[in-house]
């Protein structure tokens, strides 16, 4: 059906099977709809705030429309006010925010009561007066101690700061989370007057706010880079908000994971740390998505036993939930597979007629190039429609269509959040930097452009609609990947299973290592230290004195460079300062992409999207961390290639699948980006090839490994000439499944196939953590081997083409053009290796 045929909304909510029905209407549209499942609304269960939670905080909730909280809200609350750590893991929209604002509120205007008389709380006020002052990350930050560890805290350090009796820290992952949270606070907390004072910190507060913040606010809301780059180097000037710390507030604290996770754990055990030295005990409340063992994972991220708290008791409206497919078209990709239609293009189409419709829609995209093309094709396509068919008394559709992703200069961000917040915008293509909590209201619907990675994170992106209770629609489109294709034919899968553990590793000696060099720096490292850092931490910290890195003091361990300690480690594990994109020609600068993603995302040739625009990168300087690019208008987008060696560094344990071996240890990764993919925009065809002369890099990481010997090669019927293309096939499905069993994304991991490596002596598959150190996710692998491994076989054999496409063993990242592939003998190779798998236990990692 062409959009300007789509029936106009006519004002009144649809219900969502209705709309669903209206955008599987047309030529082949229905079949492209592979399962399609209900989730029934559900009945709330209310419970009465705990006896020790002020009564001026319960009404002001009243006052918000509140009467009583719901079960799993008031739970949390009473252990909050206990005194202790709790970790609430219940749905999108099910209040976790109240669940610990109420007993944080509490906390402060108790401390206000206990305290001094209240200070100037508007720093907007003041900033005049404190012109001079300095900041909170300015050059005092990061001052080292002296020879004997101790600080001295003058008037600066903002024990004059009055009425702070009681602190609370709230930790966002992103900027969008936080400043969401900052108006949700200052709605409820109005009543209270200024027994509470909110200020935020990130990179993108005005020097004289972090200043206020510092020396007056009771509640402060910042992210885990502040906490590890800001606050903790500079604790003697946070020293009086540090001393009264009586919570700290971890949302979203399900994102904390893998490198990144492991890097936050180590931030928090710092700040624990910290936090003894000025004599406070904070307690930790946690706030996830529905996950598997979250108090685990809890503990495992803050250091201390967490209560978990996993029942959801609010009510939620109908959920219809369906999987799509993109049609195979007439194109042909790499070895003449066979291609179907891109889950970018098919998402802009149901984002457009959606927004004809007037349905209030989210699209989820998991690239940032990925969130331009949908926006930007919505938009043209949008422009074609008659303006009758588009709400009436609005503006023209495709103004009412945008892109939000990471990257963005923070005043592109807050304008896009307004828009959203207010409604002026209609739909949104977005990446999951809006994944996270923010509180979107009247959303009728939710496009899912491939699968995120991880159930959480599905069913975390599902939930951004039908919120208060309302029904909503959402639609998972399929990318042409394995893991995709076997999820929209295998529903049970994601409506039938429980949801991921939370996958990271704070012993990881490539993070704790830099965690032990800003702890030193922080106050002298002593033996009694130690425990808090995890088992690891006794060695990692011989080898930084053998190394010179810090230096032992009588019973003590310093930080004696002239450099800040904190500088040492990016802790969302991107390594090395962001390359800043600039348009060559004005010297603007469009954004930042991570230095990690720099071979492949701004390489000489390739395609930049920004705000709509597109842009060709015409030079990647490395050295200087810049990228020039003009504007420009290609047909086509890229896609980098690289090509892969990998050697054992040590196998740490192994097991006997009959003549195989099942092994996981560390290895030595040599990687290189060899050269890029043009591909035709909307249907994804290969247009060509060019070579990158790009500088290879080294890593030393976690794999898990299997090898198989000449008898079950025969047994196969896996000849010398297929071995090769049934490897390889093996490892490309392997790597696109893992993310089905560890809570990794797809290019988290990478994999190598050798016929004969040199370190086995037999033909061998390796799948690695493309982390230093490793996430925990070939850790994962190894544990849940036999089932993994088994979801690979059956999303080749179900595939269904003849020889291979990019459904079932084609990688889009192969530096060998996908050749060779061979799918036949991968299914046999196997079925042979699992046929005598004895089972790994699937157990929870080391806690």
């Amino acid at each position: 059906m062409a959009h300007n045929q789509l029936p106009r909304r006519t004002g009144t909510r649809l219900p969502p099977r209705t709309v669903l029905d209206r955008l599987a209407t047309g030529t082949d549209r229905a079949s492209r709809i592979t399962h399609t499942e209900h989730l029934p609304p559900r009945i709330g269960r209310h419970a009465d705030w705990p006896a020790l939670i002020r009564p001026e905080v319960v009404e002001a909730v009243r006052a918000a429309g509140i009467e009583r909280p719901w079960v799993h809200q008031a739970r949390t609350a009473e252990h909050a006010v206990r005194g202790e750590s709790v970790v609430v893991a219940t749905g999108t929209a099910s209040g976790k925010s109240l669940a610990y604002l109420v007993p944080v509120l509490s906390a402060l205007l108790d401390g206000v009561e206990a305290g001094q008389p209240t200070p100037r709380a508007a720093p907007a006020a003041e900033s005049a007066a404190r012109g001079a002052a300095g900041t909170a990350a300015g050059p005092a930050d990061g001052r080292r101690a002296g020879p004997s560890g101790e600080r001295r805290a003058g008037p600066a350090d903002g024990r004059q700061a009055s009425g702070r009796g009681a602190t609370a820290l709230y930790l966002s992952p992103t900027k969008a989370l936080a400043a969401d949270q900052r108006r949700a606070l200052a709605r409820l907390a109005a009543p209270l007057g200024a027994g509470v004072r909110p200020a935020s910190y990130d990179g993108d507060t005005p020097p004289e706010e972090r200043e206020w913040a510092r020396r007056h606010a009771n509640y402060v809301l910042t992210n885990p880079d502040m906490l590890h780059r800001g606050i903790l180097p500079a604790h003697p000037r946070w020293s009086s908000f540090l001393r009264a710390l009586r919570y700290v507030v971890i949302d979203e604290c399900h994102t904390y994971r893998g490198v990144f996770g492991s890097h936050v754990a180590q931030v928090l055990r710092r700040l624990r740390r910290v936090c003894a030295r000025y004599g406070s005990r904070p307690v930790f409340l946690l706030a996830s998505a529905t996950a598997a063992d979250p108090a685990v994972a809890a503990t495992r991220l803050t250091g201390v036993p967490v209560v978990e708290i996993t029942e959801d008791a609010s009510p939620r409206g109908e959920l219809v939930f369906a999987l799509w497919e993109p049609p195979l078209t007439d194109l042909h990709g790499e070895q003449g597979a066979p291609v179907r239609r891109t889950a970018t293009a098919e998402a802009a189409d149901l984002l457009t007629d959606l927004a004809v419709q007037g349905v209030r829609t989210l699209t989820f995209v998991r690239s940032r190039r990925g969130a331009e093309l949908v926006a930007l094709i919505a938009q043209e396509r949008l422009a074609a429609v008659d303006p009758a068919a588009g709400p009436p008394g609005r503006r023209a559709l495709p103004g009412r269509v945008a892109a939000y992703r990471g990257g963005y200069l923070p005043e592109e961000r807050r304008a896009l959040e307004r828009a959203l917040h207010s409604g002026e915008l209609l739909g949104l293509a977005a990446t999951t930097a809006l994944e996270l909590g923010v509180d979107i209201a009247g959303l009728d619907a939710v496009v899912l452009a491939g699968y995120p990675g991880t159930r959480a994170s599905l069913w975390q992106q599902a939930g951004r609609a039908g919120r208060a209770g309302e029904g909503a629609l959402a639609i998972l489109v399929a990318r042409d990947d394995p893991l995709d294709t076997y999820l929209v034919h295998h529903p049970e899968a994601l409506f039938r299973q429980p949801v991921e553990s939370t996958v990271l590793d704070p012993d990881n000696p490539y993070v704790l290592a830099p965690h032990l060099c800003a702890a030193a720096a922080e106050l002298p490292l002593t033996e009694a230290d130690l425990e808090s850092f995890g088992p690891a931490a006794g060695e990692v910290l011989r080898r930084l004195e053998e190394r010179k890195v810090l230096r032992r003091r009588a019973a003590s361990w310093h930080w004696t460079r002239r450099e800040r300690a904190a500088d040492l480690t990016d802790i969302r594990g991107e390594g090395g300062r962001p390359v800043q994109v600039v348009e060559a020609e004005t010297g603007r600068l469009l954004g930042t992409v991570d230095a990690s993603a720099a071979h492949t995302t701004v390489h000489e040739g390739a395609v930049h999207l920004h705000q709509g625009r597109t842009y060709l990168v015409g030079q990647l300087d490395l050295e200087d961390a810049v990228a020039l690019v003009a504007e420009a208008d290609p047909p086509y987008s890229t896609t980098a290639r690289d090509s892969t060696a990998i050697s054992i560094l040590e196998t740490d344990t192994e097991v006997p699948w009959g003549d195989a071996r099942l092994c996981f240890g560390s290895v030595e990764v040599t990687n290189q980006v060899v050269s890029f993919l043009r591909r035709r925009l909307v249907t994804g065809e290969v247009l060509g090839e060019s070579r990158l002369d790009l500088p290879p890099r080294t890593l030393r990481t976690r794999a898990v490994w299997w090898t198989v010997t000449e008898d079950q090669l025969t047994a196969a019927h896996v000849t010398p000439e297929a071995l090769g293309g049934a490897l390889h096939a093996a490892e490309h499905a392997s790597i696109g499944m893992l993310p089905l069993f560890a809570t990794c994304d797809r290019w988290d991991i990478g994999g190598v196939s050798v016929p004969l490596h040199p370190d086995t002596g037999l033909p061998t598959v390796f799948v690695y953590d493309g982390h230093p150190g490793g996430a925990g996710f070939a850790e994962r692998a190894y544990r849940t081997a036999e089932r993994w491994l088994s979801a690979t076989r059956e999303a080749i054999a179900a595939c269904e083409c003849d020889s291979g496409c990019p459904s079932c063993i084609q990688s889009p990242k192969c530096g060998n053009g996908n050749d060779p592939l061979d799918k036949k003998a991968a299914i046999r190779l196997l079925t042979t290796l699992l046929a005598e798998a004895p089972g790994v236990p699937d157990a929870p990692e080391r806690t």
